[in-house]
């Protein structure tokens, strides 16, 4: 990959990142996908990535969009078979795939950032379908008024998984693998169950200040979901972005939605679409559509640069690390733009 150099890792870096544009790519792997029997990485490993996979769940609705079988207006109060007594019957599914809703989240971001902390009273291993976690949100009352303002919401995704559930019949894990991973290719990820992981997967670690660490088994759903928790390679998800930046995945229409900045998240350029964040320039540009994921034990970048052709991903199975090799590579990729 001419004028791409390997950027400089901090030595503490568990993953892998792959850098690819038309042509070539560049990859380099740095520590253990498992540390007591020290497995080191490779560009084949299987990342947890958390919230990256929001994006599954928006191009999900958005092929049922496609089918006639939904419609972004359609409000959760046509939905009868999951019973959400205190949420506005208006919510809409834009409202929901844009953090607009409203309704209140079963972990709020804004609130605390100790994820683990929710499994203390509520044992992880019985979140293993999207309806476990209903009671983790559904009495509590509405937070804003719908369309109201930008609040990012992993409960809203939740209830976008089940939409998907309602309308084609099938567990929301099995329509992702078979109508987006298979599609694009993806043939070495999928939705693994926190104990029955498949060969080649890392395990998330969690590491303490005095230098232990433990795994991350404890610390996260079961299994992951309309709003996190997949399990990607990086090779598999560069395949993901080509598929989806070639319409093998959404038609000219639905990708003009899916790209649309339809809520400002900052006055730094960040904006949201549908599942993935976009970054502008100053000049109003498109720099780059990326998605991001963070858990105990999960660090995840990944996004997609129009004005050169270019896809970055980076997966770590610690709680930090992803952010800062991003940041290098882009170093490089805003000089070549400039």
């Amino acid at each position: 990959m001419p004028h791409f150099k390997h950027p400089s890792i901090d030595e503490t870096f568990s993953g892998v990142y792959l850098l690819t544009n038309r042509n070539g790519s560049i990859h380099q792997s740095y520590g253990y996908a498992n540390r007591s029997e020290q497995i080191q990485h490779d560009v084949t490993t299987r990342f947890g990535i958390a919230s990256g996979c929001k994006l599954f769940t928006a191009i999900a609705i958005c092929q049922l969009v496609e089918q006639g079988k939904l419609s972004f207006s359609t409000t959760l109060g046509s939905f009868q078979t999951f019973a959400l007594p205190h949420l506005s019957p208006n919510v809409t599914v834009h409202q929901l795939l844009t953090h607009t809703s409203g309704i209140p989240d079963y972990f709020d971001e804004s609130v605390s950032d100790d994820f683990e902390a929710l499994w203390r009273d509520i044992p992880m291993y019985r979140l293993q379908q999207l309806r476990d976690f209903l009671p983790l949100f559904q009495q509590k009352t509405m937070k804003d008024e719908p369309g109201s303002r930008f609040s990012y919401n992993n409960a809203g995704y939740i209830l976008l998984g089940l939409i998907i559930e309602e309308v084609t019949g099938q567990s929301f894990t099995d329509y992702v693998e078979q109508s987006i991973f298979q599609p694009a290719g993806m043939t070495a990820s999928g939705y693994f169950s926190l104990d029955a992981l498949p060969a080649k997967t890392a395990l998330g670690y969690i590491d303490n200040s005095d230098g232990t660490w433990r795994t991350n088994q404890y610390a996260i759903p079961i299994k992951g979901g309309a709003d996190g928790g997949a399990y990607v390679t990086a090779q598999d998800m560069t395949k993901f972005w080509k598929s989806l930046f070639s319409h093998q995945l959404l038609d000219t229409a639905s990708m003009s939605l899916l790209l649309t900045p339809h809520v400002t998240v900052n006055d730094r350029g960040g904006s949201y679409g549908y599942g993935l964040w976009i970054q502008h320039h100053a000049s109003g540009d498109v720099y780059k559509y990326h998605v991001m994921g963070y858990d105990p034990g999960v660090s995840f970048h990944s996004g997609y640069y129009p004005e050169i052709d270019t896809i970055s991903v980076i997966c770590s199975n610690q709680s930090d690390g992803a952010f800062d090799v991003m940041k290098q590579i882009e170093m490089q990729i805003g000089e070549r733009i400039e």
